[in-house]
């Protein structure tokens, strides 16, 4: 089964819609490759291609992908965004744990009232976190 890294809410995505057409049900009960799980204010049918963006990683932090699932919760939904080939996964992961990292040195940052250092979070993040952060295949 795919596993799908839920991406940290504090770090804003957006999804866009692609101009590619949806990809058949057929195919997408075979994709193989895991992804990213985002919340996002509107929902999204299962096959349509999209692309998730986020904003503060800076232009090149895009990934196209499809929609693999979509859940409505409370006040918004949550989607499931699969890649379709190993590159396009390894450098959404590789984000991932940016953001991942990101999200502990707010953490760190908010418990103890101090600004906190990128690498030393970093460092620590890993030690603590990197073993068990899924591989999405």
């Amino acid at each position: 089964m795919r596993k799908f890294l839920r991406h940290p809410s504090n770090m804003p995505v957006e999804l866009v819609l692609r101009k590619q057409a949806c990809i058949p049900r057929q195919r997408l009960n075979n994709i193989s490759l895991g992804g990213v799980a985002c919340n996002s204010t509107r929902g999204f049918r299962r096959g349509t291609s999209v692309e998730l963006r986020i904003p503060l990683l800076g232009e090149q932090a895009r990934y196209p992908g499809v929609v693999a699932w979509c859940r409505r919760q409370d006040t918004d939904y949550l989607v499931g965004i699969a890649f379709l080939d190993e590159d396009t996964l390894f450098r959404a992961r590789m984000v991932e744990q940016v953001c991942q990292i990101q999200h502990y040195r707010q953490q760190l940052e908010q418990a103890s009232g101090h600004p906190m250092a990128i690498e030393q979070c970093a460092q620590d993040w890993i030690a603590k976190h990197a073993a068990e952060f899924p591989y999405l295949a």
